[in-house]
């Protein structure tokens, strides 16, 4: 923990979607400055950051563009997709001045480092964001699932969930007029109201590993600081 965060070192998940802004597909250079920005602001504070990146903005495995594809094909294809946020990413963090690295769970040693763990943690300590790429390197597996998992490896104090909406509610808030935003709930909560916050794989592992989840608005500038600041920004997720 530094003088100024609630947390030291952190996992930030964050969509492909994310990287879209208001753009029907791909990566929209405004969007991924505003969360560059945001992740810079906490990375000069002393905390070491982490990000896994999903792939959904250019690739998904479990969508109608994959519809009729051997399902194991299909994952592969939006891990590399992951890959090329990843990049697009990193080179956003430099243009901005912030050293960042690429470790890929698939070996693409042309452009990316492999994935390795003391090599990541040494990065995390120089004050390098380290980007993880490729999911877990195996199908069947969400990028939700390889944030919890890459958080407990690199010994994270907390998994943020940067999403489009504020936190967790009771149900899905555009479809229920009736849903309350959670500002704490226990992960048993979610596994009982059978609430969609991440696949049951990392919701399992946040839980068994004693991984705290925080899931916030990313989209609203500051907010990530906010969440580091230990203001009651977005939904906690506690044993």
């Amino acid at each position: 923990m530094t003088p100024q965060t609630k947390y030291k070192r952190i996992l930030l998940k964050l969509s492909g979607e994310a990287l879209m802004g208001n753009d029907a597909f791909g990566i929209n250079r405004e969007t991924i400055m505003q969360i560059v920005g945001q992740v810079k602001e906490i990375v000069e504070l002393g905390v070491q950051v982490g990000i896994v990146i999903g792939g959904g903005n250019i690739f998904r495995g479990v969508s109608t563009q994959a519809d009729n594809m051997d399902r194991a094909t299909a994952d592969y294809m939006g891990m590399m997709a992951t890959v090329m946020n990843a990049l697009a990413l990193k080179d956003a963090f430099e243009s901005a001045g912030v050293k960042a690295r690429v470790q890929s769970a698939l070996p693409m040693q042309q452009i990316a480092e492999t994935y390795a763990r003391p090599k990541a943690i040494q990065y995390l300590k120089e004050g390098k964001v380290v980007i993880f790429a490729g999911g877990t390197g195996n199908p069947f597996f969400t990028t939700d699932t390889a944030a919890a998992l890459r958080g407990i490896e690199i010994g994270a104090d907390v998994l943020l969930k940067g999403t489009r909406v504020d936190g967790i509610y009771t149900a899905d808030p555009e479809k229920d007029p009736t849903a309350v935003k959670c500002d704490e709930i226990t992960f048993d909560e979610i596994y009982s109201r059978n609430l969609r916050v991440m696949d049951l794989t990392a919701t399992t592992m946040c839980k068994e590993n004693n991984l705290p989840l925080v899931v916030f608005d990313m989209d609203t500038p500051g907010n990530l600081k906010r969440v580091l600041s230990g203001e009651n920004i977005g939904t906690r997720v506690t044993l």
